[in-house]
């Protein structure tokens, strides 16, 4: 394995040593560790100071179900932090059999206009974008993949890429070769369009699984992994209802954002649940599907494939977090028109959270009624023509309601929270505060955390225990889901796995909470050289004040918690 640097301004690549304090690190952990040794924190993020890095988690690259994972990261354009960002599909999987252990991409182009930059284990390759840039991610790929082949992996941006706002994120192809798979939150991909880059090509012919040390421990830990994540009840009711499981759990709570957080209540969540979305799929058939693996090897198969009545695909995957933010959050209760709206977003290569958020906050103001889905179509449409409305929506919810002046925007850092309301569900507010990343669900939801998650009082313990065992996950390369196995196999399968896999012998049993500490202490230390300071962990200031229905909740929990919730890891 080495690191590949790309200078995009000399178009070229070198290939490196991974550095010793790199070595044991992948995913997220390599991120923050790349990104505070070379980046400077203040630099501006769509300058030539910053870097886009790409790094494959620690597992990645054997088809562990669950855990092949890219972590794309460099300073964020929307929260002016640092940022990581990962997806499911093939990138990371193709990247370890090329070798790769992090792609980092450096300084800016010498002219505009965008490139196809292609990766082999021949090197690299620079070819003009001109006939695909402008161009959505859906009609982007097959051109690609005509081009270059059907066996590689792409890495694309869409036109709110290219127009560089703040809430574009990078798409990755499925195993389907489907560019669907995207790390969405942070503007990383208005980061990857200031690099020239309409799309990176991995091609990883003639290339190899990385080399295990031990092949018997590494298969005999895999299999009790692969059987307590198949043999997990959670893991089966994804499989049968995705991630639109949510809906009614967190509406349940009273936590499922509502006409842009003002309640956490809809009284229309049948419609959107992940009861219905299965109804739908089954009854209109192929090839719709409930249960699909974004990644190959994958036994959860949490994702799905949406089509109208008419037969044809709609989108895929309909997610929760688009369900509740650009449903619910609008007051839409369609599902046929959430998954339009997703299909559009997706075909930008913009993160449906930030730009759901922006919509809610855009009702606020008036600019659509709620419940309106053809007027949230214009708003989109808007977006894809790069009007100046467009642009200012397309810069996320913190620039819409700077824009119309706005107070309830549910951001912190820059980023719009994620589909559980932090007053209903309050340990998961912690962590939006407290996150290096900004709100988002993926850095420590504690939604079955065993408490009340209304009592301010219990929420430290569960968002720290969360954020550190995400930042771990994060830094192998493992799905969210994959907690359910490593969580159910108590003989710490991940040590025996990273054992067998590098042959270390010195690993302590809590390695997930090691490297999240590692991880989360790093990234602290990049936003503190960027200037950021205890006042930016809180969450917005009229969420401590307004109640927030059915339950009538604040969010309560002391500034002494969360001033203090990483005092052990530092």
């Amino acid at each position: 394995m080495q690191i590949w640097r790309v200078n995009v301004h000399n178009q070229t690549l070198k290939l490196e040593p991974i550095p010793e304090t790199w070595s044991r690190l992948g995913g997220r952990g390599l991120l923050a560790r790349i990104l505070l040794d070379e980046v400077d924190p203040k630099c501006d993020p769509l300058g030539p100071k910053n870097k886009l890095i790409f790094a494959p988690g620690l597992l990645v690259g054997h088809m562990l179900s669950s855990n092949d994972r890219i972590s794309v990261g460099g300073k964020s354009p929307l929260t002016g932090g640092i940022k990581e960002s990962n997806a499911g599909g093939r990138t990371g999987l193709h990247m370890t059999h090329m070798g790769i252990h992090a792609l980092i991409i450096e300084d800016q182009p010498k002219e505009d206009g965008y490139w196809v930059l292609y990766l082999s284990l021949k090197g690299a390759k620079w070819e003009r974008a001109d006939d695909v840039a402008g161009l959505g991610v859906y009609e982007t790929a097959p051109k690609l993949i005509e081009k270059y082949g059907d066996k590689v992996a792409i890495a694309l941006i869409g036109p709110g890429g290219e127009m560089k706002m703040k809430s574009a994120g990078i798409q990755n192809l499925d195993k389907d070769k489907v560019p669907a798979r995207i790390a969405a939150r942070g503007g990383l991909g208005a980061v990857m369009a200031s690099k020239g880059l309409k799309a990176i090509v991995f091609d990883h012919a003639g290339g190899q699984r990385p080399p295990i040390a031990d092949p018997e421990a590494f298969k005999v830990a895999q299999k009790d992994y692969t059987k307590a994540v198949m043999e997990h009840p959670q893991s089966i009711t994804y499989r049968d209802y995705g991630t639109a499981a949510m809906a009614h759990m967190c509406d349940g709570f009273g936590g499922l954002p509502t006409r842009n957080f003002s309640t956490g209540h809809f009284e229309k969540v049948d419609d959107i649940s992940g009861e219905t979305l299965r109804e739908f799929i089954l009854t209109r058939g192929k090839p719709s599907d409930p249960s699909h693996a974004c990644m190959a090897g994958c036994t959860i198969k949490c994702s799905n494939i949406f089509g109208g009545e008419d037969g044809k695909v709609i989108v895929s995957p309909l997610e929760y977090e688009t369900i509740g933010l650009m449903g619910s959050n609008l007051g839409i209760p369609s599902l046929d028109t959430i998954a339009r709206m997703n299909w559009e977003v997706n075909d930008l290569g913009l993160d449906s959270i930030e730009i759901g958020a922006a919509l809610g906050v855009a009702a606020e103001a008036g600019l659509m009624k709620w419940g309106d889905g053809d007027a949230a179509l214009k708003l989109l449409d808007e977006i894809r023509r790069g009007t100046e409305l467009g642009r200012v929506l397309g810069d996320g919810s913190v620039a819409t309601g700077k824009k119309y002046g706005i107070e309830r925007v549910p951001a912190v850092k820059g980023q719009a929270m994620s589909a559980y309301e932090p007053r209903a569900i309050k340990g998961t507010g912690v962590t939006y505060a407290t996150s290096p990343q900004g709100a988002d669900h993926t850095a420590g939801l504690t939604i079955r955390a065993k408490v009340n998650h209304l009592d301010p009082n219990v929420q430290k313990d569960p968002s720290l225990t969360a954020q550190l065992n995400m930042a771990g996950y994060d830094t192998i390369g493992a799905c969210i889901f994959a907690g359910f196995g490593y969580a159910a196999t108590p003989d710490a399968v991940v040590k025996r796995l990273l054992k067998a896999r590098y042959g270390w012998d010195d690993l302590p049993d809590n390695i997930l909470q090691v490297l999240g500490k590692q991880t989360i202490k790093m990234e602290r230390e990049f936003n503190r050289r960027a200037g950021f300071t205890a006042k930016d962990d809180r969450l917005p200031e009229w969420m401590t004040k307004e109640a927030l229905a059915p339950h009538n909740a604040v969010f309560d929990v002391s500034e002494e918690v969360l001033d203090h919730i990483f005092d052990g890891i530092e």
